[in-house]
C-alpha cells in the first residue's frame, strides 16, 4: 500500500519548523543578511538549541535520530520561510554526513555534537580549480609522514569556507591508482592547523548570508586519525555523502520554491490591476495553477528519494532527478512570481527577486543540472563507449 500522508511526528516535525521560521526570519533582517553578505549567527544556535541542525545525527552525538526524509522536511519548511536565511542554516553542517556515516565512533564524538550544538560549522573540501563538478582526479595531494598527513592543494567555492570549523576534504593518497579515483581519501582539516588558508570569494548572486571560499592548503599537518573512512575510499564516501545531499539540496529548492510562490499568492489577492484583484485574471490564475503543479511534482519526488535513501538504498538515479527536477521548479517558479509580481518583482522590498536570486544555485552546487542529466542517463542506458 502507498501512503502518501505524513507521519504525525513528521507533521510536528514540520509545524515546529515552520513555527521557527516565522518567529524569527524577520523579512528586514533577510535583506540585511543578504545585502551585507552576514551569516545570522544567533538564528543559527537557536536552530540548533531546537534540534533542527543535524537533525539526523543519533542523539549519542548531539542529534534527534531522526531521518533523511524527516531532514528534508525540516530543510524544506525553514528555506519556505524564507530562502536566505534558511539556506544558511541548512548548510551549516555540510559534509558532516561522512563523519556520521564512515567515521569512527571517537571521530563522531568529537565534532558531531560540535556542530550540532551551534559550537562549529563544517565544510567540504571537494571542488578544484582545474576540475569543478569532475572529482574522478585530484590535484590536492596527501601524504603520509609518520603518524600525519601533510596536505598541499588548493579548493574552490568551498561553502562555509571561511567560518567553519572543520573541512571534510577529499584528497589524493595514492598518484600511482588507476583509475585516479581509486587512489583518494577523506581527511578533516582543522581549520586552525598552521599553513591553512581561507579567502572569501566575494560578492555573489545568491545565497549572500553563506560565505563562499578558496581553500590552500600549504604543508598542513593533520594526525593520520584524521583519515575518515578506509584510505583509497574517499571518491566513494563523497560519492554516497551526494547521494543523501542531493535530497536536502532538492527540499532547499523546494523551500525556495514554496517562498516565492506564497509570497506570490498573497500578493495577486492584494494587488488591483483593471479594477479588479489580480487573482482574478485568468492568465494569473494559470500561472498559479503551473507553479503549484510543479512544486507538488517536486514534493513528491524529493520525499519518495529520501524514503528510498532511509530504505538503506542508493540510488543516484532518484536523487538526481529529484535534485534536477525540484531545482528547475524552483527556478521556474520565482522567474514566474518576479513576473506576477512586474516592475515590484525587480525591486528588494518584496523580496521576489531575491528568491529567484537563492533558488539559482540549486541547478549549480553538489552537481550542476547536467551532471544530474548524466547520472540519470547512466543510470538508464548503462555505460556507452
Amino acid at each position: 500500500m502507498v501512503n502518501f500522508e505524513l507521519t504525525d511526528e513528521q507533521k510536528d516535525i514540520q509545524k515546529a519548523a515552520l513555527e521557527f521560521g516565522e518567529g524569527e526570519f524577520d523579512p528586514d533582517y533577510a535583506r540585511q543578511c543578504d545585502e551585507n553578505h552576514e551569516f545570522p549567527k544567533d538564528i543559527w544556535k537557536k536552530a540548533c538549541q531546537l534540534g533542527f541542525i543535524g537533525s539526523y545525527y543519533p542523539e549519542e552525538y548531539g542529534g534527534g535520530g531522526l531521518s533523511v526524509l524527516d531532514n528534508a522536511i525540516i530543510v524544506e519548511a525553514l528555506c519556505r520561510k524564507d530562502s536566505t536565511i534558511g539556506t544558511a542554516l541548512i548548510v551549516s553542517d555540510f559534509a558532516s554526513d561522512i563523519i556520521l556515516r564512515v567515521g569512527t565512533h571517537e571521530q563522531k564524538v568529537k565534532w558531531l555534537p560540535k556542530i550540532a550544538g551551534g559550537e562549529m560549522l563544517s565544510a567540504g573540501g571537494f571542488t578544484e580549480p582545474d576540475h569543478g563538478s569532475d572529482i574522478t582526479l585530484m590535484n590536492t595531494s596527501a601524504v603520509k609522514d609518520g603518524d600525519e598527513w601533510v596536505i598541499n592543494g588548493v579548493k574552490t567555492f568551498i561553502t562555509n569556507g571561511t567560518n567553519a570549523g572543520i573541512v571534510v576534504t577529499l584528497c589524493q593518497t595514492d598518484s600511482n591508482a588507476s583509475p585516479t579515483y581509486r587512489g583518494q581519501s577523506t581527511i578533516v582539516v582543522e581549520t586552525d592547523r598552521p599553513g591553512f588558508e581561507a579567502t572569501d570569494l566575494g560578492s555573489k548572486m545568491g545565497i549572500r548570508s553563506t560565505k563562499t571560499a578558496e581553500l590552500s592548503y600549504s604543508d598542513v599537518r593533520v594526525p593520520a586519525d584524521n583519515l575518515v573512512g578506509m584510505v583509497g575510499k574517499g571518491f566513494y564516501n563523497v560519492l554516497e555523502f551526494f547521494d543523501e545531499s542531493r535530497v536536502e539540496i532538492a527540499a532547499q529548492a523546494l523551500g525556495i520554491g514554496w517562498c516565492a510562490y506564497d509570497k506570490t499568492l498573497e500578493y495577486v489577492k492584494q494587488r488591483r490591476q483593471f479594477g479588479k484583484p489580480l487573482a482574478a485574471l485568468q492568465s494569473v490564475q494559470h500561472k498559479l495553477a503551473d507553479m503549484a503543479t510543479k512544486l507538488e511534482a517536486a514534493q513528491l519526488l524529493t520525499y519518495k528519494a529520501g524514503w528510498n535513501f532511509d530504505q538503506g538504498r542508493i540510488d543516484p538515479k532518484l536523487t538526481s532527478m529529484a535534485k534536477f527536477y525540484a531545482a528547475r521548479a524552483a527556478v521556474e517558479v520565482c522567474e514566474e512570481a518576479v513576473q506576477i509580481h512586474g516592475g515590484y518583482g525587480y525591486m528588494s522590498e518584496y523580496d521576489v527577486e531575491r528568491h529567484y536570486r537563492d533558488a539559482r544555485i540549486t541547478e549549480i552546487y553538489e552537481g550542476t543540472k547536467e551532471i544530474q542529466k548524466n547520472t540519470i542517463a547512466s543510470s538508464i542506458l548503462g555505460k556507452f563507449k
